[in-house]
């Protein structure tokens, strides 16, 4: 009797030290995960400055964008330079549209401007996309930046952040024949088109802006800080990142609402 209740205990002990064990085990395996997690997560932001946001009660999938520094086009830029170059930027924004599970798109801006296609070609796959976007200006979004801005369904730009609106510029040897000049306004009207067709500004009122001489010191162009972009009809509203995270997150019920 005696012996069958040791017995009786002794495999009781055995079976709470095996699951004590394994309970062990799957914490162990889970922080790894989680550290792998976010190790990953750390360096998507390091190289490319991309990041999803998959942790909040709504349970969307939230793709982060950010515009910074100066925007690279065909050339590369010297590498103590803060760069967004288009040829990381492109891809992903294709692969955001063809993924089920984002359900929406977060672009930060805080750039100088830069390559004018780079910045078109970035403006205009924002635009297109059919998952709803938010855009943030945050320091500033100038120069081509402008578009990029104003390319999402909805914007947003802090108090202190600023736009400089300001005609095309080029470095290097300019020849000063007609048609540099007919292709300078060319680049001009594709700029000035996009700009006006994703946002409240009239085309007049955008080319006064640029053509402003009394701003800028060693240019032509205006300072848009704040308020003032939404008052000229470039962004839709002053506010910050949590204004931007809920109303990207309604933008998403909305649209899961109405394709039930």
């Amino acid at each position: 009797m005696g012996n069958k209740d040791h017995n009786k205990n002794s495999g009781k002990d055995n079976k709470e030290c095996k699951e004590n064990k394994n309970g062990k085990e799957e914490k162990k395996e889970a922080q790894e995960k989680q550290q792998d997690k976010e190790k990953h997560r750390d360096e998507r932001i390091e190289e490319v400055g991309q990041i999803t946001l998959d942790e909040n009660e709504a349970q969307h999938k939230i793709h982060l964008i950010t515009i910074i520094g100066e925007i690279e086009g065909h050339d590369n830029l010297s590498s103590t330079s803060k760069t967004t170059k288009y040829e990381h930027i492109l891809p992903q924004l294709a692969a955001i549209e063809d993924s089920k599970d984002i359900d929406g798109v977060l672009i930060l801006l805080n750039t100088m401007g830069g390559d004018v296609e780079a910045g078109l070609a970035i403006a205009e796959m924002i635009a297109s996309l059919s998952k709803p976007t938010v855009s943030l200006v945050l320091g500033g979004s100038h120069s081509i930046g402008v578009p990029i801005a104003v390319s999402t369904n909805y914007s947003y730009i802090v108090p202190t952040g600023t736009m400089v609106i300001h005609p095309v510029r080029m470095n290097g040897m300019v020849i000063g024949v007609q048609q540099t000049f007919d292709y300078f306004r060319q680049i001009q009207n594709r700029i000035t088109g996009f700009v006006c067709e994703h946002c409240k500004i009239s085309k007049t009122r955008l080319e006064e802006l640029m053509m402003e001489t009394g701003v800028l010191t060693k240019d032509v162009g205006t300072i848009l800080v704040g308020n003032e972009a939404v008052e000229e009809g470039i962004i839709c509203e002053v506010g910050g990142i949590k204004d931007a995270v809920a109303h990207l997150h309604d933008m998403v019920d909305k649209k899961k609402a109405d394709t039930k």
